[in-house]
């Protein structure tokens, strides 16, 4: 359960943190910014991993400063990847 609770912790600063870096606006609410975040921690993680050890599972990354900015950096992947698909998908 503590887990949990700390997973959605670091998605909410993660999300909140790539949404205010990322320029233009991102729709969503709460729940959105908590999933890019989880989201954002598992590619951060998984990049991460395949740069530091050569191999490519997907992996999270713990709730410490490093984690975070890992989680930051794949958050802002993320929203980087949606923003294409929606944008592809609306035209």
């Amino acid at each position: 359960m503590i887990d949990l609770i700390a997973w959605i912790i670091l998605g909410i600063l993660a999300g909140a943190i790539a949404k205010a870096i990322y320029p233009g606006r991102q729709g969503g609410g709460i729940i959105a910014t908590i999933l890019l975040g989880i989201v954002g921690a598992l590619i951060g993680g998984s990049l991460f991993n395949l740069l530091t050890t050569g191999t490519l599972t997907i992996t999270g990354v713990g709730f410490n400063f490093g984690g975070l900015i890992v989680a930051i950096i794949g958050a802002i992947i993320a929203i980087f990847i949606w923003s294409l698909i929606t944008r592809r998908s609306a035209a």
